[in-house]
């Protein structure tokens, strides 16, 4: 199985920087993922791992031999790109079997390989359609199956699941991944989409503008995120400004501009400290009664949005502050627009950061 890595890798579109500096391990066998939001580069390192794009400087080896210049295809890569780019003139099967077709399998072979891709992506009924006789997100399942059968030891997905309906992407999740497994590849896979990352990922990489600014496994990333940021992006996230005022039984005190004091997680920050705490909507408490007594907050219900196993609220605090949470659908009866409630946070779920740099606002913007 491949190991993959890269040291240095800087890529530039004219004023752009696509890809910074960028140091990055990939493990044999791993399956990792790349999370980030538009613009941060994710597709520029794929394509260039693949060879379709040459980097500017740095250096990407695959057990320690250096690709340098070497054409796409002598890589022993396989790239889904976002556009597909199926053969127009050729049917299902044989875009699918065409990696292996070319490299002149024998026919037994190819059919088995051609059949079982085709099954695991719901299209070998489909085998004699041409492209352009499918779906959108038909032509994206073809697509994959054909990368599936490349023969290749590296596999690059660029947004493989994005086309395709809910109930099939939950499924293709677990089944692309015991495949890429059973296969012996290793695997990078790009995605917007924060919980299929959870769910397929043996380590995810945050990428912003060309720079990792976190990497570990989805449990690391989702519950010790190193930033606002990543805290927001993975899970939306709500958040609260001030100064670290003190500590007291291993929780810190967060005190925000109008003198409310909050207890938080335990954190590294000098006391004095600007600093931002969040909590996961999902972790936010709502209550019709104050029983939690510290960090509950009245408010009323603004608006609930109904999102089919979850139920979003929008709460204006007494204070004026816009509260999120999210509730289990089971629960969310409990609860109307124009309701007076109590917003709770768990100490130990507010989790604290220091103050960004460019302040909170400019923290959480998607670019």
């Amino acid at each position: 199985m491949p190991e993959i890595l890269m040291k240095g890798l800087t890529k530039k579109f004219g004023g752009l920087t696509a890809i910074d500096s960028l140091d990055l391990h990939v493990k044999d066998g791993e399956y990792l993922t790349i999370l980030g939001p538009t613009g941060a580069g994710k597709t520029t390192l794929l394509r260039l791992i693949a060879g379709l794009t040459a980097q500017d400087s740095g250096e990407i080896s695959v057990n320690g031999k250096p690709l340098g210049s070497m054409p796409p295809e002598e890589r022993q890569v396989a790239f889904l790109s976002q556009t597909y780019s199926l053969f127009p003139h050729m049917d299902v099967w044989k875009n699918t079997v065409f990696g292996p077709v070319a490299r002149g399998w024998e026919k037994k072979k190819v059919d088995v390989i051609g059949r079982e891709m085709l099954e695991m992506v719901h299209l070998y009924e489909r085998k004699d359609a041409k492209p352009g006789e499918l779906s959108g997100g038909m032509q994206q399942r073809n697509a994959l199956a054909r990368a599936l059968c490349a023969d290749a030891k590296i596999l690059l997905l660029d947004e493989p699941l994005r086309a395709l309906d809910a109930r099939l992407r939950l499924d293709l999740r677990y089944e692309l991944r015991k495949l890429v497994k059973d296969m012996g590849m290793t695997a990078i896979h790009v995605t917007h989409d924060q919980e299929e990352a959870l769910t397929i990922s043996d380590r995810i990489i945050m990428l912003k503008a060309g720079k990792i600014i976190q990497s570990g496994t989805p449990q690391e990333m989702f519950n010790r995120p190193v930033s606002p940021f990543i805290h927001h992006f993975i899970g939306e996230a709500n958040f609260i400004s001030g100064r670290m005022t003190g500590y007291n039984d291993g929780h810190g005190i967060l005190t925000d501009e109008l003198g409310t004091a909050y207890r938080t997680a335990g954190s590294q920050l000098e006391v004095g400290s600007k600093a931002v705490a969040g909590i996961k909507t999902e972790f936010t408490v709502l209550e019709k009664e104050d029983k939690q007594g510290v960090n509950t907050f009245s408010g009323i219900v603004e608006r609930k949005l109904f999102l089919g196993r979850f139920t979003d609220f929008e709460v204006i605090l007494k204070e004026g502050a816009i509260v999120h949470a999210r509730l289990p659908s089971s629960v969310a009866h409990k609860f109307g627009e124009g309701d007076a409630v109590f917003v709770h946070y768990s100490p130990e779920r507010l989790i604290v950061f220091p103050e960004p740099e460019k302040g909170l606002k400019s923290e959480l913007e998607m670019v």
